[in-house]
C-alpha cells in the first residue's frame, strides 16, 4: 500500500500551514493575558485613589487625587484598546489557518485572503503592543510623580 504522502503530498503540506499560524496565536493569547492582568491592576488602583478621593474636601489635595484617576482613566482606556485588539487579531490568526485549508479545498484560488488575514492580525499586535507601551509610560511617569511627591513630605517633616 502506498504512503499517504506519496498520494497527496499537499495534504501535509496545508496541515503544516495551518499550523503556522499557532505561533502568532500563542504569542497573542500570552499578551492578551499579561494585558488583562495589567487592566485587573489599573482598575484596583483606580478605585482605591476613587475610595481615597470620597474622603477629601475640595482643595489642591482633592485636585490632585482626581488628576490621578484620570491618569487611571487613560491607562485603563489603552489597556482595554489593546485587549480589544488583541482579541482581533486572534481572531485574525484563526481566520489565517481556516483560511489557507479553504484556500487549499478551493484549489489554491484565495491565497490573499489567509496572507491578508495573517498581516492584519500583526499589524493589531503591533498597534496593541504601542498601546501597552504608552500605558506603561503612563503608569511609570505617575510612579515618578507619586515618589516626588512623597520625597517633598518627608523632606518638609524633616525641617520642621
Amino acid at each position: 500500500m502506498p504512503s499517504p504522502v506519496a498520494i497527496d503530498p499537499t495534504h501535509y503540506a496545508v496541515v503544516s500551514a495551518m499550523i503556522t499560524p499557532a505561533f502568532f496565536l500563542t504569542a497573542a493569547s500570552s499578551m492578551q493575558i499579561s494585558s488583562n492582568n495589567r487592566l485587573a491592576r489599573v482598575v484596583d488602583r483606580m478605585r482605591a485613589d476613587i475610595d481615597t478621593l470620597r474622603g477629601l474636601p475640595q482643595g489642591p489635595a482633592r485636585v490632585e487625587q482626581e488628576a490621578r484617576i484620570a491618569i487611571h482613566r487613560r491607562r485603563s482606556y489603552l489597556v482595554l484598546a489593546a485587549v480589544r485588539m488583541l482579541y482581533a487579531a486572534i481572531s485574525a490568526f484563526v481566520g489565517t489557518s481556516l483560511g489557507i485549508a479553504v484556500d487549499a479545498f478551493f484549489g489554491y484560488r484565495l491565497d490573499l485572503v489567509p496572507t491578508g488575514l495573517a498581516v492584519v492580525g500583526v499589524l493589531l499586535m503591533f498597534a496593541a503592543s504601542l498601546c501597552l507601551g504608552h500605558e506603561a509610560k503612563l503608569g511609570l511617569r505617575m510612579l515618578d510623580r507619586e515618589l516626588d511627591e512623597q520625597l517633598a513630605k518627608d523632606r518638609l517633616e524633616v525641617k520642621e
